[in-house]
């Protein structure tokens, strides 16, 4: 590794660059900052990577490990593409070897432009820098059902393994990937199924090799499924769904809200982005540079998608670190 010269900073201290989000490009830009022998903090409200450390204990990357690596730290796993255990080995590695500037379970409650500077308010302190970078993820605001019942504790908008749900009634939101994988594991693990899916059928985005797998639950009956039907109201012991054929009420145990997530929309609106007039709320940023509307305000990784969660990943937004610091070397008149 080269020029990694680590510049310690204090809570509250000012600095050339504050990161907000510490997930995998939070990380990378934190590295070309720390190239560039810039002042900066990574700030996030929660563990390092904590998106990921939120996946299922069972997950898979879709990439192999090569395409996720960054900061020249190899990530060797042991199959073809790794999992998660390896890829928070990998992380923790990586924030390690860099000895970055980590500041964790602080969140960043708001942020301020005043003509020169950027003022952001913690919960732990504030800080003032010229620039800042939201690597923010958007695992931490679930789409919600927004039905009498739903905070009820056998209610879950996160999975983690099979096994709570052994021989217990679950229903299961959605038909996307997440559903679909959550239905089938809890299945084969001794769970009784049953999916409520607003759609006419499982999504075409549903990874190839799992999509013939749940369909052909669902057709020998091993796994119910109610089409163009929505959750009504959950009670400690019943789901009551509207489907085609009228008002229904289940027997349950948990309720899995496979809904889906979205960015903190409403917290980069404070900070004064602004967002284009389309059907996925984009935030509005130079593409050449990440920087926003707000000056100095860069934006890097998933979030830059809006609503398309699915455009951005780890392996095709590594690249937004290297271009927000060239911009700001570039303000600063460096080579």
């Amino acid at each position: 590794m080269k020029n990694e010269k680590n510049i310690k900073t204090t809570i509250g201290e000012e600095v050339d660059l504050l990161i907000v989000g510490a997930g995998p490009i939070g990380l990378a830009c934190g590295i070309e900052a720390q190239k560039a022998g810039l002042r900066y903090t990574i700030i996030d409200k929660g563990c390092l990577v904590n998106s990921l450390f939120h996946y299922p204990y069972n997950m898979t990357f879709f990439s192999t490990s090569d395409r996720l690596e960054i900061g020249e730290v190899p990530f060797i796993s042991h199959g073809a593409k790794p999992n998660r255990a390896e890829a928070l080995e990998y992380f923790r590695r990586v924030c390690s070897s860099w000895k970055l500037n980590v500041r964790l379970y602080e969140e960043v409650v708001a942020i301020e432009w005043n003509g020169t500077h950027h003022l952001t308010e913690t919960s732990k302190g504030r800080y003032t820098s010229k620039t800042v970078i939201l690597a923010l993820g958007f695992y931490d605001l679930p789409y919600r059902l927004n039905v009498p019942g739903e905070d009820l504790p056998k209610v879950r908008h996160y999975y983690d393994e099979p096994h709570p749900y052994f021989a217990q009634k679950i229903v299961v939101v959605g038909a996307a990937n997440s559903a679909v994988d959550v239905a089938l594991e809890t299945w084969r693990k001794g769970a009784n199924v049953t999916m409520v899916i607003r759609e006419a059928g499982i999504r075409e985005s549903v990874k190839y090799w799992v999509k013939p797998d749940i369909e052909n639950r669902i057709e020998e009956g091993s796994i119910v499924a109610h089409f163009n039907s929505e959750v009504l109201a959950i009670t400690p012991t019943t789901v009551q769904i509207r489907t085609p054929e009228g008002k229904k009420e289940i027997e349950n145990d948990f309720v899995l809200a496979m809904t889906g997530y979205q960015p903190p929309f409403g917290f980069m609106g404070k900070t004064g982005i602004t967002f284009l007039p389309d059907e996925f709320h984009t935030p509005e940023y130079n593409p050449q540079t990440m920087e926003t509307n707000v000056p100095q305000l860069y934006l890097a990784g998933v979030v830059c998608g809006g609503l398309k969660t699915n455009k951005w990943f780890i392996e095709n937004s590594r690249i937004h670190a290297s271009l927000i610091i060239d911009d700001i070397k570039a303000k600063q008149g460096q080579r």
